[in-house]
């Protein structure tokens, strides 16, 4: 597209055609990718969107990430919600590994609570996973232990509020098998939701096996893996002190919400725009927020080149008005 402007104009309204040079400009410009990998239709060089991996944490079952799910996949985005067992850290990452494994091209990888323990471990060293997200979740560092981690920072109330059952599985071995109590519950899990819709949230809640508690990390895919971080300020099952250190110490982007500690419930629509700003960082190739501190978009480097441009224009034709008086 070439750039015109006639003399009578320039001669007139010299800041007229700075505002008509910078609006073709813009135009001429190439259109920005579209954000977060989005496919550019079925021809070739298409890009296809990543998929986003949901992992639930203890108490729950993957439908606590309903309202997310819906959001994502309204946007187009491929998502899995995998079931978590919930039966101790080494062998609950080791599934979720699995699942990570039958994936093709890139993935999103996003935990709540215990199941930010768990995407530590499952990520590493895949090199399809660009992004983790943590919502209101453990973040151990590779030999931490979730209990010790979580007895770090005070505020939880947890502990208390937790009963304890013991099981036997098929193969004859023993175990503990950990609850939150009904009349718990909703103070400490989901206290800023319908006392009714916390009650079935407690009804169907899947328990965590208390070894799950003791054993040690084996991996911490955050130190290479870029992270994003949701403190949810309410929280009453983990410390948000604790969720800050984690966040500072991985140097996550973080966000801070007034939530409860199922903020993903709560705050679906808060949590999807964090999945997706990692998405879009991830799809951008551009380095940590955490590390630079800002960003510069492609679009935002047009208008300073069309102003520039429109400067020089300006100061040209002033330059000659003068030798011709």
């Amino acid at each position: 597209m070439t750039l015109r402007l006639s003399r009578e104009l320039i001669r007139s309204r010299p800041v007229v055609a700075l505002a008509s040079v910078c609006s073709m400009a813009a135009l001429a410009a190439p259109a920005p990718a579209l954000a977060g990998g989005a496919s550019t239709g079925s021809g070739s060089g298409g890009i296809a969107k990543p998929t986003v991996v949901l992992v639930h944490g203890a108490f729950a079952d993957a439908s606590g990430w309903d309202g997310v799910v819906e959001r994502l996949q309204r946007d187009g985005y491929p998502v899995i919600a995998p079931a978590n067992p919930l039966r101790g850290l080494a062998s609950d990452s080791a599934y979720i590994t699995s699942v990570l494994k039958s994936l093709k091209g890139p993935v999103i990888l996003a935990g709540h609570s215990y199941g930010g323990a768990v995407i530590g471990e499952a990520a590493a060293g895949n090199r399809n996973v660009k992004a983790l997200v943590y919502i209101s979740a453990f973040m151990p560092d590779k030999g931490e232990a979730l209990g010790a981690l979580g007895a770090k920072f005070p505020g939880s109330r947890l502990d208390p509020a937790l009963r304890q059952v013991p099981f036997r599985d098929g193969d004859g071995t023993t175990g503990t098998d950990l609850y939150i109590r009904p009349d718990k519950f909703h103070e400490v899990f989901a206290a800023d939701l319908a006392a009714s819709t916390a009650a079935r949230m407690s009804a169907t809640q899947r328990p965590i096996s208390a070894v799950a508690f003791t054993e040690k990390a084996g991996a911490a895919a955050w130190k290479t893996i870029p992270s994003w971080f949701l403190v949810a300020t309410k929280d009453r099952a983990i410390a948000p002190d604790l969720e800050r250190f984690e966040a500072k110490r991985a140097g996550s982007h973080t966000i801070e919400v007034n939530s409860s500690h199922v903020a993903m419930v709560s705050h679906p629509g808060t949590v999807t725009s964090l999945i997706l700003d990692a998405v879009r960082t991830e799809a951008s190739g551009s380095p940590s927020l955490a590390t630079t501190g800002s960003t510069t978009s492609a679009t935002g480097l047009i208008g300073v080149g069309a102003i520039v441009a429109g400067v020089g224009l300006i100061v040209a034709v002033r330059r000659h008005q003068a030798r011709g008086r």
